[in-house]
C-alpha cells in the first residue's frame, strides 16, 4: 500500500489534525513520500526513532543533502519536541514534503478541538483530519479529549456513546463554527468489518451534513487502507 498516493498527498507543506493516529500517519506516509520529507510540529511531538534531529534551518540543510527524511523541533521538557525557532514557513523550501504535526489529544482517539486548536501554520497547503475508530461507541467521557466540548456541541450527555453519526455531528458543528477546516479525512484503527461499517457510516453522515471531503478508512499499523 502506497498510503502517500491513497490520501493524494501534494508536495509543499501537510498538517495533520484530530486524534487516534497522527503520528502514526506521519512516520507512514514519510515512509511512502519520494524525495525529502520534514517531520515537525506546531505543536508538541516525540522525536521518531532512528531519523536525525535537526533544530534549526543550518541543521536541516546540513543533513537533508544525505537523508530522505529529518525530524526538525526545539527540545523541551519530558523529551519532547516544539516548533522549531525557524518557524515551518522556513522549512517549507528545504524540502520536497514538511508533515506538521498540528495538534494534540492526549493519546485519546476522539477529540473536541478547543478554541487555540488547531495549530495549523498559515504555509499548509493540504489539511488531514484523523479520527480513530477505537472510540466508536465508548462513552464520550472515556474516548473524546475535551468531552465539555464535545458534549456542548452535539447536546449529549457524557455516558453517551461516540457514534458515528455524533462523531460527524460535532465534525459538523467544528467546520461550521470555523473550527476546524480539512481536505481528507482518514479514520484509523480501522482493524475489523465492525470498524469499517463505522467509518463508512460516519463518511455517509458527513455528506449528509454537507461535508464532502473524501474519507480514507486505514489500519496504519496493518498497512491497509481504501478510499470511502
Amino acid at each position: 500500500m502506497n498510503l502517500a498516493r491513497v490520501m493524494h498527498i501534494s508536495g509543499g507543506v501537510t498538517a495533520v489534525i484530530g486524534s487516534g493516529g497522527k503520528t502514526t500517519l506521519l512516520s507512514a506516509l514519510a515512509g511512502n513520500l519520494s524525495g525529502t520529507v520534514i517531520l515537525t510540529t506546531s505543536t508538541h511531538i516525540l522525536p521518531f526513532p532512528n531519523l536525525p534531529l535537526a533544530s534549526n534551518e543550518a541543521q536541516v540543510k546540513a543533513l537533508i543533502g544525505a537523508n530522505h527524511i529529518v525530524c526538525v523541533g526545539a527540545p523541551v521538557a519530558n523529551g519532547k519536541l516544539a516548533e522549531p525557532a525557524c518557524g515551518i514557513p522556513t522549512l517549507a523550501p528545504l524540502a520536497d514534503h514538511v508533515l506538521v504535526e498540528a495538534d494534540g489529544s492526549h493519546h485519546l482517539p476522539l477529540k473536541a478541538h478547543a478554541e487555540w486548536e488547531p495549530v495549523v501554520p498559515a504555509s499548509t497547503n493540504q489539511t488531514i483530519l484523523v479520527v480513530g475508530a477505537s472510540g466508536f461507541g465508548q462513552p464520550v467521557k472515556k474516548a473524546v479529549h475535551r468531552p465539555e466540548l464535545f458534549c456542548k456541541r452535539t447536546g449529549c450527555l457524557p455516558t453517551d456513546p461516540a457514534g458515528p453519526r455524533l462523531v460527524a455531528r460535532e465534525l459538523a458543528a467544528e467546520v461550521g463554527e470555523g473550527r476546524i477546516a480539512f481536505d481528507r479525512l482518514l479514520v484509523n484503527q480501522v482493524d475489523d468489518e465492525h470498524a469499517l461499517a463505522d467509518a463508512t457510516a460516519l463518511a455517509h453522515e458527513l455528506a449528509r451534513l454537507g461535508i464532502c471531503q473524501p474519507v480514507v478508512a486505514a489500519s496504519l499499523r496493518s498497512g491497509w487502507a481504501q478510499q470511502l
